[in-house]
């Protein structure tokens, strides 16, 4: 059984390990089994084929030294050849063993033995071929390594060849590795995957495989349907493809270096001049230098932006200048060995040669001239090259026309050629500019040769062009009637202005209405700029008649403007046609509205006043009317001013005034305080001072800003104080403060320094009063301001006004003596009322006292109360006194109403006492 069998069974394997004989000769005792390794031999001896048990002898022998771990690797794989985990792990074992020795080391050698032999059972894992592969690379086995990727490609299924290429391109790109075995690798390679076609490339770019690299490429460039995985576009692989042909002309052969070029300049237009360049440069490696210069010409004339232009031309400067300094050198070097070997020449053919081909400049090898004059042209032909770029991008850009005729100033043929060449490029609907500018220019050049005719023939195809704008027709034909002109062709410039304005027939009309084009030709002689012309030239030279004529053409044509109707105007009036001349003003006005008339207006007003001054007033004033009603409020002020200076002049004073005041109610209320002002002074100046104060009180009520409310309202008072009205000025006064703004210092002072000059306490106490009145209604926000304060604030408006007294002229010693007088002592009553009889006698003569008002009203109190009736006093046992307490209430409470009372409390109690009191002590007393 079983359980009987096992201790027998460890019994006798321990037994024959006691027992077992003495090692072999050569093998280390140290390898065999221990008595700890009994428990894993035993179990390795009942099941020899099972990994478990190997696994687990093994992991605890992890701490063994390698060679006897790999006693029992070999033990294991030898029972499990198929075990994938035993061979994985004894491999990596094997190679960390390997890694410190050299690669001479014989470790190296078992390690391939032990790939050898585990890729016997295990060559379908991949692993294990890369671990292999890896290792032989490592140890730099060339040909081993090339032999085992060969077998290992074999072996593995193509889905898992990914695996093994990287490693073998890494044998391929290896230094040592020969250049055909790379090529052979790295086609095979590109059957497997043709998308990395680029790294192929690149290494044989490396490898100076010109031709291949090139033919590689092109194929890719031909292929449509290629991408390329490290992001490069066709463009850049074009341009790798032109800088191999290029760089090695020598080398590549088979490809149509030309077409290829050419195809991507045609292809590729942002590197056009690199391309050309190359191709150029392509021709001077293959020593075709003429080839080469032809091909520089042709990107010069070709290219279309500057920045490329600038490429192709500094590469052709470039090339010029080397083929010139290689001429010069060679001529240095071959002047050094006629020198050195004479100028005897090897046969007598050379000779013979030389003799008849002497004077033929074919045979000239001095063409150190020729190749600076080349290099010269080339440089003074870039100001012309470059226009041509420039017109390229844009020939119909008449500026730049011109500007290449300029380039040709001192060669008239070619001035003429470009001429030509510009009227037949640029189309007027396109032009950038002025098109017949060229046509002017063109005929002008001729002008200046006296080439008349020549002139005559360009400016008259100039009018048969089709141009954009009706202007530019105008212009070619007062140009035209300017040139005959200058040469004194008086009737033939009249001429022309007379068929340049000539309405077309009916029949051209309904021409051109059915082809549905209609050309400039139709609309010119609607051209204001052409009767503009033909006007002044029949001022000069025609008649009077005739230039009347134009006018009236212009006129029916609707086509004049103010300044024609004012110099048509003007032409009669020179004339003396002064009826006409109105008659043409009365069309301008109406047929132009503000603000264009209003210089028609002008002129007109005032050139019928010149003339007929009184003798046809109501027709002035009628014209005055109809230019008030139709001009704007902020141009009718300068028209009522000229009405006004009418009526003042040859009219009535009143009727002037009624001017004014319909002008102040017209004008803007910007203007209403000037005219006012204006107003205000003539109507003094006609009928007196007293006849604006109705203007000021219509100036106050007709709406004026508040600001020009108020400085009239002071205008009005000082009108009324230098009159002596001072109850009227005051009230004036008290009405502008609704206006006024309390920090408006001007006002105020004004208003202080009259009630100083004209008033009195109470005049002077009740402008205080509007002005804080004023000062918090304009502020934002109010306040219950306490008791204190209030006397703090009247205290200081009594000292405000005992110094305004003071600066008013009043002496100090008089107002010291009021102060001794009016101080209270310790022992002292105040100073009886006949006491102040003096003081009142010195008060100042321009400030008017109340206290002849006070007496007045307290004789008239005591009059009246001689009759009072005395009552007997109540009886004491009616009812018991009784006492209630009273407490005050805050003078916070009442507010302004409180402080009003107490003010006239105040003031009637002080009255009699102060009836006889001036001003000035009345003060001194309230600030005591």
């Amino acid at each position: 059984m079983p359980s009987a069998a096992g201790p027998v069974a460890v019994a006798s394997a321990s037994a024959a390990a006691k027992a077992a004989p003495a090692p072999a000769v050569g093998i280390s005792p140290e390898l065999y089994p221990t008595e700890d390794d009994l428990p894993y031999e035993e179990e390795i001896l009942r099941e020899p084929y099972k990994l478990k048990g190997w696994w687990r002898y093994l992991v605890a022998r992890a701490a063994a030294p390698f060679a006897k771990r790999a006693v029992i690797y070999e033990r294991a794989v030898k029972a499990l050849p198929g075990s994938y985990k035993l061979w994985h792990a004894y491999l990596r074992e094997r190679i960390d063993h390997a890694r410190p020795h050299p690669i001479d080391h014989p470790a190296y050698s078992s390690l391939n033995n032990t790939f050898e032999r585990a890729l016997a059972t295990m060559h379908k894992m991949p692993r294990i071929w890369v671990l292999y592969l890896t290792s032989l690379l490592d140890q730099r086995l060339l040909t081993r390594s090339r032999r085992a990727f060969d077998r290992a490609l074999r072996a593995l299924p193509v889905t898992q060849h990914d695996r093994i290429w990287p490693l073998y391109l890494r044998l391929a790109s290896l230094p040592a590795c020969p250049v055909e075995t790379s090529l052979r690798v790295f086609r095979r390679y590109l059957q497997f995957d043709p998308s990395h076609a680029e790294d192929f490339i690149n290494f044989l770019i490396s490898a100076n495989r010109w031709q291949e690299a090139a033919d590689r490429l092109a194929s890719v460039l031909n292929d449509d349907g290629f991408r390329s995985v490290k992001g490069k576009t066709r463009h850049q692989l074009w341009l790798e493809l032109c800088e191999i042909l290029t760089k090695h002309a020598d080398e590549v052969a088979g490809l149509k270096v030309d077409a290829i070029l050419r195809g991507g300049i045609r292809k590729f237009t942002d590197e056009v001049g690199k391309l050309w360049t190359s191709l150029a440069d392509y021709y001077v490696r293959r020593g075709l230098f003429e080839k080469a210069r032809d091909v520089f010409e042709e990107g010069v004339s070709s290219v279309v932006t500057v920045k490329e232009f600038s490429v192709v031309f500094e590469a052709y400067t470039q090339f010029e200048q080397s083929m010139l300094a290689a001429k010069l050198e060679a001529e240095e070097e071959e002047g050094a060995e006629d020198e050195d070997e004479g100028r005897s020449r090897k046969n007598g053919m050379d000779k013979l040669s030389k003799k008849f081909l002497e004077f033929f400049w074919l045979n000239d090898e001095d063409d150190t001239e020729l190749r600076m004059a080349r290099f010269e042209r080339l440089l003074d032909r870039r100001p012309e090259l470059l226009s041509s770029v420039l017109l390229r991008q844009n020939p119909h850009n008449v500026e730049e026309w011109h500007r290449r005729v300029k380039l040709f100033e001192k060669d008239p043929a070619r001035q003429v050629a470009t001429y030509v060449e510009a009227v037949k490029t640029v189309d007027p609907m396109k032009a950038v500019g002025k098109p017949h500018t060229l046509w002017v220019a063109f005929a002008k050049m001729y002008e200046k040769h006296n080439r008349l005719d020549s002139a005559e023939d360009i400016f008259k195809r100039a009018t048969q062009v089709n141009y954009k704008a009706v202007d530019h027709l105008a212009s070619i034909w007062c140009e035209w009637a300017e040139m005959e002109l200058r040469h004194n062709n008086f009737d033939k410039a009249i001429e022309l202005m007379r068929q340049a304005t000539a309405e077309p027939s009916v029949e051209v009309k309904r021409r051109a209405a059915a082809e549905g084009n209609e050309p400039v030709q139709m609309k010119v002689h609607k051209s204001l700029k052409l009767w503009s012309f033909y006007v002044d030239l029949e001022e000069s030279l025609g008649t009077l008649d005739s230039t009347r004529a134009v006018y009236e053409r212009i006129l029916d044509l609707r086509i004049a403007t103010p300044q024609i109707i004012l110099n048509y105007a003007y032409l009669l009036e020179e004339h003396k046609y002064f009826e006409d001349a109105f008659k043409v003003y009365e069309r301008g006005v109406k047929i132009f509205k503000y603000p264009h008339v209003k210089a028609i207006w002008v002129t007109y007003l005032t050139k019928f006043v010149q003339r007929y001054k009184r003798s046809k007033l109501e027709r002035a004033r009628e014209l005055f009317q109809e230019a008030v009603q139709q001009a704007p409020p902020d141009e009718k002020k300068p028209l009522y001013l000229q009405w006004a200076k009418l009526e003042e002049d040859y009219g009535l004073a009143k009727r002037a005034m009624n001017v004014y005041d319909e002008a102040v109610r017209a004008v803007p209320n910007s203007e209403k305080m000037a005219m006012y002002e204006i107003y205000i002074a003539r109507a003094a100046e006609l009928f007196g001072v007293p006849r604006t104060r109705q203007i000021y009180e219509q100036a106050i009520d007709s709406g004026l800003p508040d600001r020009d409310v108020l400085t009239m309202c002071m205008k009005f008072a000082e009108l009324e104080r230098s009159l002596g009205e001072i109850d009227r000025s005051r009230a004036i006064y008290v009405h502008a403060s609704n206006y006024a703004d309390p920090n408006h210092s001007d006002f105020w002072k004004k208003w202080n320094d009259f009630e100083i000059q004209h008033g009195n306490e109470d005049t002077f106490r009740e402008m205080l009063r509007i002005k804080r009145t004023v000062a918090a209604s304009r502020s934002q926000t109010h306040f219950i301001l306490p008791e204190y304060l209030m006397q703090r604030d009247q205290r200081l408006n009594l000292d405000e006004a005992v110094d305004t007294l003071k600066r008013a002229g009043v002496p100090e010693d008089e107002m010291a003596a009021l102060e001794r007088q009016l101080a209270p002592g310790p022992s002292t009553a105040p100073p009886p009322a006949q006491n102040t009889t003096p003081a009142s006698a010195n008060r100042m003569m321009n400030f008017v006292s109340a206290g002849v008002e006070a007496q007045a009203e307290s004789s008239r109190q005591q009059a009246g109360n001689n009759e009072d009736i005395e009552l007997p006093d109540e009886s004491d046992d009616e009812e018991p006194d009784v006492q209630i307490a009273e407490k005050s209430v805050p003078a916070a409470v009442f507010g302004e109403l409180g402080k009003r009372a107490a003010e006239s409390q105040e003031e009637s109690s002080g009255a009699q006492e102060n009836e006889q009191l001036g001003a000035l002590e009345r003060i001194k007393r309230r600030r005591q």
